[in-house]
């Protein structure tokens, strides 16, 4: 079975070289044997992949994982959203016990003191509800681009998910940050207003900051941690490796303790 899964992978990989967007969506869920679920973190890229699975109706499920520590940025625009399309975005929230566990072992905000504390708290609030949401499906589809980090660049259209046993596609891989807002704007696809504001990659609020002039747009994730360990955990290669971020030089704890003074 994985054998046909990642012979469709590759097949799927060329033919989204040449299809728009939508058109990669529409091959995706014509091809894949099973579900198939878009995760949206409601970023500018998600917006746009929402915007094209709703309007044309596909029958994609649209998944967000709630981790209790959103931005009221990103709650306001969920909301939005369902009203603009009219349609509803499923919610995946971490388990009740887990949680608990977590903050009586380290406080609210013990991510902040050490990786793999910080490393746990996405692992509760997030890749434990994104096991559940991608559970018997066949295709899972992401907002990921080639332009977001070093790693990424090498990432393919569509892939095999070996971990997860599905077909992985990113419709929005060749598209700059610029085309997607262009579109979003030629389009009136609700945004949030964070992007206005610094905010070019969103994650939970007490792991977020604005960029700084000349950073790249990741390079607010966890900004107090060691470049090379930053990650959640959502997404992994063919190994199991988290795909991490570009380097930011001069990123690390002292920027970190700058922003507490």
């Amino acid at each position: 079975m994985s054998e046909n899964q990642e012979a469709l992978a590759r097949e799927l990989n060329e033919a989204f070289a040449g299809l728009k967007p939508e058109q990669r969506l529409r091959l995706l869920t014509e091809r894949v044997d099973g579900p198939v679920v878009f995760t949206t973190s409601l970023g500018i890229e998600d917006q746009m992949l929402t915007h094209l699975i709703f309007r044309a109706d596909l029958p994609i499920r649209v998944v967000t994982l709630d981790t209790g520590r959103l931005f009221p940025e990103a709650y306001a625009l969920w909301r939005t959203t369902e009203e603009t399309y009219g349609r509803r975005i499923k919610a995946k929230y971490p388990q009740g016990d887990a949680l608990e566990a977590l903050v009586d072992d380290q406080g609210i905000d013990g991510f902040y003191f050490a990786p793999e504390m910080r490393k746990a708290c996405c692992g509760v609030r997030k890749v434990e509800p994104l096991g559940r949401a991608l559970a018997g499906v066949g295709g899972w589809v992401t907002g990921l681009r080639r332009d977001q980090s070093a790693n990424r660049e090498t990432l393919d259209f569509v892939s095999f998910d070996k971990g997860r046993g599905l077909i992985k596609a990113n419709p929005l891989f060749d598209w700059t940050r610029e085309e997607i807002r262009l579109f979003t704007v030629d389009h009136s696809v609700p945004v949030n207003p964070l992007h206005e504001r610094g905010f070019l990659s969103i994650g939970c609020a007490p792991c977020t900051r604005a960029l700084k002039p000349g950073e790249p747009e990741r390079a607010g994730r966890w900004w107090w941690e060691e470049e090379t360990r930053k990650e959640c955990g959502l997404h992994v290669d063919d190994s199991g490796v988290p795909t991490r971020a570009r380097p930011v030089p001069g990123v690390g704890d002292a920027a970190f303790e700058a922003t507490r003074s």
